[in-house]
């Protein structure tokens, strides 16, 4: 524990001493010449500022129709990988002893390509390639990072300008109203956003495919609606889509991400089938299958986000309810469970180059399900950004997870940490 200490502390010099590097301006930046942090905080999170300029489908708010469009500006292509020492220690229960294991690792790369196609018309692709090497584990034998479309959806922004538009594709639903895809931890998940039940094939932490409504206003006041797939990635499984209403308020000046106070909610409503093998399976050649038996599960929900000067208190609650034939546990009830996250950042030295952050998760099972793990997670998190005033663009990166699993009389207890440098560019 001490030399993680000793290595953080290192972390926190290491912008005063290290010398700055050229410049390597991200995507949006450099078709503008901004700093990076007009739009974020510190990246990946966006600002207040940032996330204006993505609810108006990635143009200048008030400057729509008169911005340069991808194929007059920049080509709008940026990549993000990040390297490091991980390490690993878990204790399968209470009488055993923690087994360590740790090593250098790499995590993959992201390629982001965005910009606006036409007035009030653009697209956004993050495709994530597959790695083969280096290898996702000991054994060798399988790739690092599955190659996979993470999103790739097209904006058509200001139909009624602010108050109507629509995203079509893959997208990050707006029911993410806090972004796991754009928050600092790297290796500490959202746990409620990826909790997965019985027959429920559904992930709230998934992007997904279909259409979106949002639509935001001078009051402060915002919401999404969609219908999609719920199903990730993956074709549909049955002619039921999902659907999803999210409202949002701010209250104060700013969009509630580093100024103003935001409150929202949620729900999310879909059905899942049950596959009868007595019945023939009719499959569409682009991969939709009729699904039979349809059962019907909901997540809702609420979040609130805080800002005082560069302090950020983020907190979520989310409940899920699945029907009763979804339940593998029990068939006799409904699953219901309970989850949620408090995160507080902070973000201060010069230029926002160092940023702090400490994080609580937990998901709730019902008590009669002992092959779900209840969770508490506690992890906590500096990253400190080297560069000049154009290009915060590489953070040197310390984090660390303590959690707690308890299914049942089985518990078990996992000590991660990591120091990395993140790269964008």
């Amino acid at each position: 524990m001490k030399k993680i200490f000793i290595l953080l502390l290192i972390l926190i010099a290491l912008p005063l001493v290290v010398p700055t590097p050229g410049r390597a301006i991200p995507a949006f930046a450099r078709k503008y010449g901004f700093n990076c942090m007009m739009c974020h905080t510190a990246y990946p999170k966006l600002n207040d500022w940032g996330q204006r300029y993505r609810d108006n489908g990635y143009q200048l708010p008030g400057q729509a129709g008169r911005e340069k469009t991808a194929f007059d500006s920049h080509t709008p292509i940026a990549l993000r990988t990040t390297t490091g020492f991980n390490g690993y220690s878990v204790k399968p229960n209470e009488d055993a002893s923690y087994r360590t294991t740790s090593g250098f690792g790499m995590r993959g790369l992201d390629l982001l390509a965005a910009g606006v196609l036409h007035k009030n018309i653009s697209a956004l692709i993050i495709y994530t390639p597959r790695i083969d090497e280096p290898f996702a584990d000991y054994t060798g034998s399988g790739e690092s990072q599955p190659g996979a479309l993470e999103s790739a959806s097209i904006i058509f922004s200001n139909i009624i300008p602010n108050a109507f538009n629509v995203r079509v594709g893959r997208f990050e639903p707006a029911y993410h109203l806090l972004s796991s895809k754009r928050s600092y931890y790297l290796l500490s998940s959202y746990d409620v956003y990826e909790y997965q039940t019985g027959r429920n094939d559904f992930v709230f932490g998934d992007n997904q495919i279909g259409v979106e409504a949002t639509g935001h206003f001078r009051s402060g006041f915002k919401y999404g609606a969609g219908v999609v797939n719920g199903t990730g990635a993956k074709s549909d499984n049955n002619k039921f889509k999902d659907v999803y209403l999210t409202l949002s308020q701010t209250i104060g000046a700013g969009d509630g991400q580093s100024a103003g106070q935001r409150i929202a909610a949620f729900v999310c409503y879909g059905k899942q089938p049950l596959l009868s093998d007595s019945l023939p399976a009719a499959v569409s050649p682009t991969g939709e299958y009729d699904g039979c038996d349809n059962k019907a599960y909901y997540r809702y929900g609420g979040s609130a986000s805080f800002n005082w000067k560069t302090f950020n208190l983020a907190a979520m609650y989310m409940r899920g309810l699945d029907d009763k034939a979804l339940n593998t546990i029990d068939e006799a009830k409904d699953y219901e469970y309970d989850g949620g996250l408090v995160e507080l950042d902070y973000a201060g030295l010069w230029n926002n180059r160092l940023v702090a952050s400490v994080l609580y998760n937990w998901v709730a099972p019902p008590d009669y399900d002992k092959l779900n793990a209840k969770i508490n997670a506690y992890s906590a998190l500096v990253r400190c950004y080297l560069g000049d005033l154009s290009a915060l663009n590489v953070a040197l990166h310390g984090e660390y997870t303590y959690r707690k699993l308890e299914a049942g009389e089985v518990t078990m207890a996992e000590n991660v940490y990591s120091v990395l440098v993140d790269l964008g560019f």
